[in-house]
């Protein structure tokens, strides 16, 4: 009887040794670095309930990360990354990029099983970024022109009675920005990794305008698809 608890203790014993060891490879925190580039656009309602006719235009990002581990193979990794979204479009013989800055931090949940030489990387998670400039930029022959964009989540009649606004000299967009991350990729033991991205937002741009009942039908969102490159120290 003594005998087998003595077993029975050895065997629990190096279990647990077995897993602490495990977990004990993996540090509780890695920072690291992240760079890509992707495609972009918004899409959504124009004011008269049209759906928006929006091409992809291409995107980036830059900035760093923080792998907290969880438990073995699973970690929460919040970020903060400078993003540059938008999207193109043809109107009347005008070709119109815009081009959106965000300062983003997206929070994802990791799934990273062994696999080769380093870790399947699987992840999801929220976002939520706030805009700090954008423009939009207007084509057409031997004529060009700029708006650029000014965050206010609502616009009021002081607002777009503005001189400036009549002059066509900047747009409205909502400052935040929120939405969901989805990615796959692969950790190498080296450190480096790489990763392919998919964002989709969930957050009307367009801002509501007081006693303008038909504008206030627009409804843009974000969505991107990119692949990033990184590096945990």
């Amino acid at each position: 009887m003594v005998r087998k608890k003595i077993i029975i203790a050895i065997i629990l014993l190096s279990g647990f040794t077995g897993v602490f060891a495990q977990t004990n490879d993996d540090k509780l925190v890695r920072f690291g670095i992240r760079a890509g580039a992707g495609l972009q656009t918004i899409y959504g309602d124009a004011i008269n309930g049209d759906k928006l006719k929006n091409d992809f235009r291409i995107g980036y990002h830059a900035g760093v990360t923080a792998d907290l581990l969880v438990a073995p193979g699973f970690y929460l990794q919040p970020a903060l990354i400078y993003s540059v979204k938008g999207a193109k479009r043809s109107v009347a013989n005008t070709d119109v990029t815009e081009n959106i800055s965000y300062v983003e931090l997206p929070v994802n949940i990791l799934l990273k099983p062994e696999l080769g030489n380093g870790r399947l990387l699987l992840g999801a998670g929220p976002y939520i970024a706030y805009g700090i400039d954008g423009f939009q930029k207007s084509e057409a022959a031997n004529l060009s022109g700029k708006l650029n964009a000014k965050f206010k989540n609502t616009i009021t009649a002081d607002d777009i009675s503005a001189a400036d606004v009549l002059n066509n000299n900047y747009y409205f967009l909502k400052p935040f920005d929120f939405g969901a991350n989805v990615l796959a990729g692969y950790d190498f033991n080296s450190g480096f990794n790489i990763q392919i991205n998919g964002q989709f937002g969930l957050t009307n741009m367009q801002p509501k305008i007081e006693g303008v009942t038909t504008a206030n039908k627009a409804n843009a969102k974000h969505l991107g698809f990119g692949i990033s490159v990184g590096y945990k120290f």
